[in-house]
């Protein structure tokens, strides 16, 4: 049983994917996070949320992030390292996707800025106008000085899941500009300098067709605050990442066009983000693993180390194998949007494709990760609970990822529905067919189109568990994939 691969991300990204898709920088940024950014990102998780200071000694408004100076230098280094700016220079999502991946073996709340800012910067470069661009795309392709942040603020009080009925942020036109009011629950990274927001424009129709996406910088064009954070969530996990409650009153913002296309714009950033959640479930996996393979080696138990026992050691290998679907399909989600992430309405079918597989990644790989940290407590025995020693962390990590960018009931039902209306689990078979048993694709797409045809209660009340077998026979067959062409 080779375990080695799994103590450390570059090794388990070389073992899955071989060398073609490896740089010397991400060897690099492996070793700064070993030598330097690990201890950081434990001692900064320790210190816990991040403090919020709103106003300056003579009482102006400033709503100031309060970080450890060294969360900059964690920070910092994967933008440096191209987090941002390197797919607008490759013309390709896969080095940022790498990238994260290494970032969230170590810290994956730190991931999270990444991401949001990456998800900014695109629908900037895809649908903003020239003056956007000049003014909020460029600073975030810097590779060094002043480096720009991003936020996807759509989450309201009423949740995030219905946006139709859930966004009641107003939006105003004013002349060249737009006027945004309301408030966003749950603002991720808050403090960004610029950030994408959901809003209906007055008069806009009800429902998730009526709203449209804006680009609202930090300040206004007089210098002051153009939002307000009310106050940061203390949160179980992700701790890295500021998440405030942001307020907006008449703050200044400029509409990404065309103003129809509003849905499909914001669902492109969720995409973004969600691929982005699944690269984090699966590096958390490999980390959870990691750190349990580190016990078990020293731990000793009836004269010999645990890992030497049957039940554990059989355990290891199979969640092993659990550890590389999880990847796999990960990395499958990564391929297909790569290929469709500058398409814009009306979509291909391909797009449709990577959709599905997109719900299908988020879906299983958070719960993977949710299983293997639990999973790497258990390992630890007595000392998985405590807070000196990784898994702790870990669990906490996991737990937020189901919930990232949409729930497991969200995944599921937008899953069900891309294929229902695009039929995309066809698609999806096509796509499968070189690197699964005819059989077994035949077998899932009949199950899949029974499912469809069942009346609607039905089909959404039993959906769960066609949607996690499909997810599994996916996962499983990207690992092939991948294995095939490895060699």
């Amino acid at each position: 049983m080779d375990l080695d691969v799994v103590r450390s991300p570059m090794a388990f990204l070389r073992h899955m994917l071989g060398d073609l898709l490896m740089d010397r920088g991400l060897a690099d940024y492996e070793a700064w996070w070993e030598a330097e950014g690990r201890a950081t990102s434990e001692a900064i998780d320790r210190i816990g949320t991040p403090g919020l200071r709103m106003f300056d000694r003579v009482g102006r408004r400033i709503d100031e992030i309060l970080y450890p100076p060294a969360y900059w230098q964690l920070l910092r280094r994967g933008y440096e390292a191209g987090a941002v700016w390197r797919p607008f220079e490759a013309r390709s999502l896969v080095p940022s996707y790498l990238l994260g991946y290494v970032t969230s073996f170590y810290d994956p709340g730190l991931y999270c800025p990444h991401t949001v800012s990456l998800a900014t910067a695109v629908p900037l470069h895809k649908y903003g106008s020239d003056f956007i661009k000049e003014s909020f795309l460029a600073p975030f392709l810097r590779r060094e000085g002043p480096l720009w942040q991003g936020a996807t603020w759509m989450t309201e009080a009423k949740g995030g899941s219905d946006l139709g009925a859930a966004v009641e942020t107003t939006a105003v036109a004013d002349g060249g500009r737009w006027r945004l009011t309301g408030e966003k629950f749950f603002g991720s990274n808050a403090g960004a300098e610029v950030a994408v927001v959901a809003a209906r424009p007055r008069g806009a129709e009800a429902g998730v067709r009526g709203l449209a996406l804006f680009v609202l910088p930090r300040y206004r064009s007089d210098g002051s605050l153009n939002y307000h954070i009310r106050r940061l969530k203390d949160k179980i996990g992700t701790r890295s990442v500021p998440t405030g409650e942001v307020e907006l009153a008449d703050s200044e913002a400029y509409l990404l066009e065309p103003p129809e296309w509003g849905i499909y714009l914001i669902l492109e950033v969720l995409n973004i983000s969600r691929v982005a959640n699944s690269i984090a479930s699966a590096a958390l996996a490999q980390r959870a693993l990691a750190e349990a393979l580190a016990f078990a080696e020293q731990r000793t138990a009836f004269g010999r180390p645990v890992l030497e026992h049957p039940l554990l050691r059989q355990q290891f290998a199979d969640r092993k194998v659990r550890v590389q679907m999880a990847f796999a399909l990960a990395w499958e989600a990564v391929r297909l949007l790569d290929e469709v992430w500058l398409q814009k309405p009306r979509y291909s079918g391909q797009y449709h494709l990577f959709r599905l597989v997109a719900h299908l990644a988020k879906y299983w790989t958070a719960e993977v990760a949710v299983q293997m940290a639990t999973w790497a407590m258990i390992v630890h025995g007595g000392a998985g609970v405590l807070a000196d020693y990784p898994v702790e962390r870990l669990l906490r990590e996991a737990m937020i990822l189901p919930i990232w960018e949409g729930t497991p009931h969200r995944q599921i039902l937008d899953g069900m529905e891309v294929m229902e209306r695009r039929e995309a689990h066809h698609l999806l078979f096509r796509h499968l067919s070189s690197d699964a048993d005819t059989r077994a694709v035949d077998a899932m797409a009949a199950r899949v189109d029974a499912h469809l045809a069942l009346g609607q209660e039905e089909k959404e009340a039993r959906a769960e568990g066609l949607f996690a077998d499909l997810a599994t026979f996916v996962a499983s067959t990207a690992l092939q994939r991948l294995r095939r062409k490895r060699g």
